[in-house]
């Protein structure tokens, strides 16, 4: 029986660690990783939970290929439509894990799914990694719908359209392949659904259109 303690100390939270999971804001994690630098083990593997892209100078950029730039690690991705309080409670739900290396996906498969857990392992860690983010952006839209009261019908048009186009936007962005199968997966159309009906983009989309602040 393991027994698992909460390390407020960055340093000895990474200390001698094989696999590093990133779960911080998107805005903090160029400052974690500076004061990470140079304390991560030879070998270990990262994998990030952050749902967001970095805008920089540079442009739009993947959480990962920061960390990856940065700590000088292997970066692998988990998205999925998991509503924190839910996964908390042990209610079952599906995930998806990105990762080039299937090897060290099987692995991260194997540290991760539960019973009421369930991981699938895809290849496409870009297109996963992005779904994250874009999904967001089209349950604002679905919020707006809410807001002004167009019923369900046209709510599930915004839902459709938004997947469309976030398919054409990760095949623009993304440097591999990007195919529809990985939007078939819990981080595509099971996330999007989720946060269009039940998340905080959603929720404060609706109260924008009904009072316009």
């Amino acid at each position: 029986h393991s027994v698992q303690v909460a390390e407020p100390d960055l340093l000895k939270a990474c200390a001698g660690a094989d696999v590093l999971l990133f779960v911080v804001p998107h805005q903090f994690i160029r400052k974690v990783c500076e004061q990470l630098k140079g304390h991560v083990k030879k070998g270990a593997v990262g994998m990030s939970l952050i749902k967001g892209v970095d805008e920089g100078p540079d442009g739009l950029r993947l959480i990962s290929d920061i960390i990856h730039e940065k700590l000088g690690i292997e970066m692998s991705v988990l998205m999925g439509a998991n509503i924190a309080s839910e996964v908390a409670e042990e209610k079952f739900c599906e995930t998806t894990i990105g990762c080039k290396n299937m090897k060290h996906g099987q692995m991260l498969k194997e540290l991760m799914q539960t019973p009421n857990f369930r991981v699938s392992v895809v290849q496409e860690a870009d297109t996963v990694e992005l779904c994250g983010a874009l999904k967001n952006v089209v349950a604002v839209g679905a919020g707006f719908c809410d807001g002004l009261g167009y019923g369900d019908n046209t709510k599930a048009a915004v839902i459709r359209l938004g997947l469309m186009e976030m398919i054409g936007f990760a095949k623009l962005f993304c440097k591999g392949p990007v195919t529809s199968s990985t939007f078939l997966e819990s981080c595509g159309v099971a996330d999007l659904i989720t946060t269009c009906y039940g998340g905080r983009n959603r929720k404060v989309a609706e109260a924008f259109a009904k009072t316009g602040k």
